[in-house]
């Protein structure tokens, strides 16, 4: 791996406000006023969404996927977009989630910067972006913007909602506000609440953003972001996906290439600080950061116990049918204890639980690049449908 030279790029996410639907991408556009699950209103919401496969006669066949808190609704390729999605290995022809069989709708998450509404969109009351006028964003709100396309779509009731990550939390408050419209669940590497672990290293993450003197309290201009800022979160970022085993079998202490820059006795010495660097510099440009505040704050924020006091009690109301939980045994910002507890609660009478814990090095990213281990875990449950 050649050292990476520490070079910061112009951003290069695109303004939000733009709603043509290009290539794969649709929108569902709500002009009635949208009521925010923690107070507050958006005059108006758009909603990003990609969809594969097609709507069998009876509109069962149809799959609802949420993402983590960074990727778009372009999970996979198709003929509008072949571009390579966030989960190319799981979703499309012959893939666990066989789109010859299955209609799958991935929807971008409220509040991010690929098409839905969010902090970086135009506000239509003021003509300027939201920023940190937005409104309290949570996962319910999330998980109800992805109702709306359902809903847009006339699909009256879900084979199953999926999601890993933020997605697996949006998938559970799916199905707890709207019980009846999902047969079946799937949650990946998530949790039913945040632990105080996980909170405070999206904390942190939260504070550096914000001490970049360039975030000026949300107030920076599209072409001029808190670059630093975004850079050191993401690096902490990787460091908590990824497990230190991975690491050290990865990189050990292999040094990296080239010298140092002229003056800088503290650059990169090591093929891992080359690796943080590279994803650092590839992140900055292609996300917002006010957008990055709000989702992460909405992780934190997230508890399923937040109505009746109790986990179990809203997990084995009546709904779903079937649910499979998914953890890693070397994911330390959801453990696999977390995933097994989610399980637990999840069971009630005559419905169908199953928890896998996988071995994967990789930690937290696992869904994202262990595909060996977690193809043959989500093939066997929609085969099985």
């Amino acid at each position: 791996m050649s050292k990476v030279k520490k070079m910061i790029t112009a951003p290069r996410f695109a303004p939000s406000e733009a709603r043509a639907a290009t290539g794969a991408r649709r929108f569902v556009r709500l002009d009635t006023p949208f009521r925010m699950h923690r107070g507050g209103v958006l005059p108006r919401l758009d909603i990003a969404y990609e969809t594969w496969g097609e709507l069998d006669a009876q509109g069962g066949n149809a799959v609802l996927l949420f993402t983590g808190l960074s990727p778009s609704a372009h999970a996979a390729s198709s003929p509008e977009d072949p571009a390579s999605g966030w989960w190319e290995e799981m979703v499309g022809p012959g893939r666990p989630i066989d789109t010859r069989r299955w209609f799958v709708i991935c929807v971008n998450s409220m509040g991010s910067c690929f098409g839905t509404t969010g902090p970086a969109s135009i506000d239509p009351r003021s003509g300027q972006p939201y920023r940190l006028n937005f409104p309290v964003l949570t996962v319910e709100d999330i998980a109800a913007a992805g109702r709306e396309v359902v809903r847009h779509l006339g699909i009256r009731k879900l084979h199953s909602v999926i999601g890993p990550s933020l997605g697996g939390m949006t998938a559970l408050a799916f199905c707890t506000m709207f019980p009846e419209m999902s047969y079946g669940l799937v949650a990946i590497s998530s949790a039913a609440r945040s632990t105080s672990f996980a909170i405070a290293l999206r904390s942190l993450q939260r504070e550096i953003i914000r001490s970049d003197p360039a975030w000026l309290k949300g107030e920076y201009a599209t072409e001029h972001p808190p670059l630093v800022g975004m850079r050191l979160a993401r690096k902490l970022g990787m460091i908590t996906y990824r497990s230190a085993e991975e690491w050290d079998q990865r990189f050990g202490r292999e040094r990296a290439g080239g010298e140092h820059d002229a003056g800088d006795q503290f650059g990169v010495d090591f093929e891992v600080e080359s690796y943080l660097e590279h994803h650092a510099q590839k992140f900055v440009g292609q996300f917002d950061p006010n957008c990055y505040l709000y989702l992460s704050r909405a992780m934190d924020l997230f508890d399923v116990a937040e109505h009746s006091g109790c986990v179990a009690t809203e997990l084995s109301k009546p709904g779903i049918e079937r649910a499979l939980v998914i953890g890693v045994e070397t994911d330390f910002l959801f453990p696999l204890h977390e995933q097994e507890q989610l399980a637990e609660c999840l069971e009630r009478p005559g419905r169908e639980v199953e928890f896998v814990g996988l071995p994967s090095l990789q930690g937290h990213d696992s869904f994202l690049v262990d595909m060996d281990g977690f193809r043959p875990v989500i093939a066997r449950y929609f085969d099985r449908s």
